[in-house]
């Protein structure tokens, strides 16, 4: 079993509305971005890092199979810490050796609310550990959807806002049983069985975090090809 770690960086400052150039915006070497294409297509998730004016470069965390030949037009969606807002961009990236790609005419199109990352609906049987000074309560639960940052859970048992807990899961066939500190965020309601809670992961390694993102693409891409067969 794999342990999640615990540590993060906020970011500073905040952020301004509305159409910017890159170096007006709360943009910063470290935020972690998923691109994609125009239409949609999530092509890969990175971190920012060198950013000059409306360049930059990202550092991509592995994905196979990804290949792209000319510089390419695409969308970029950052995720600010500080204020937890999503940053909407746009530009052209080109790939580097060591799964590094450069970014340029990059621009801020808009800062949003929402959430930063895009959540892929799953039906993942997991377990929910409660620490106590005497022992630790373990209760079965269902992830309903995932991304990089939290998950959506549906457990028969009833949690308060802020409480934290160890979520155990194997996210992907072929990796093994994984384990994610949580917090919850809200309740949400619904007319289904059960409480169902939005969660925040707490302060991840990044290697815990590309862990992460493979399980994720790896799901997507079983899912595509299920699609066309």
């Amino acid at each position: 079993m794999s342990l999640f770690g615990i540590f993060g960086k906020k970011a500073k400052g905040n952020p301004p509305r509305g159409p910017e150039r890159a170096e007006e915006a709360d943009l910063f070497s470290g935020m972690r971005v998923e691109v994609t294409t125009l239409d949609g297509e999530l092509l890969f998730a990175a971190k920012m890092r060198g950013l000059r004016g409306e360049r930059a470069e990202l550092r991509q965390y592995p994905r196979p199979g990804l290949s792209v030949e000319t510089p390419l037009p695409v969308r970029i969606r950052g995720f600010s810490e500080y204020d937890q807002k999503a940053i909407y961009m746009e530009g052209v990236v080109s790939a580097m050796p060591q799964h590094m790609w450069s970014v340029t005419e990059l621009t801020v199109i808009s800062i949003g609310n929402d959430r930063a990352f895009v959540r892929l609906a799953t039906d993942l049987d997991a377990t929910v550990s409660m620490f106590s000074e005497q022992t630790m309560e373990e209760t079965p639960c269902k992830i309903l959807d995932i991304s990089e940052g939290g998950c959506c859970i549906s457990s028969g048992h009833q949690y308060q806002e802020g409480d934290q807990f160890l979520l155990k899961v194997q996210l992907d066939r072929n990796a093994p049983e994984s384990a994610i500190y949580c917090q919850v965020l809200r309740a949400i309601e619904t007319n289904s069985p059960g409480f169902h809670y939005g969660c925040q992961f707490v302060g991840l390694t990044e290697e815990s975090r590309e862990q992460i993102v493979q399980s994720l693409f790896a799901i997507r891409r079983r899912e595509k090809e299920n699609r066309q067969e």
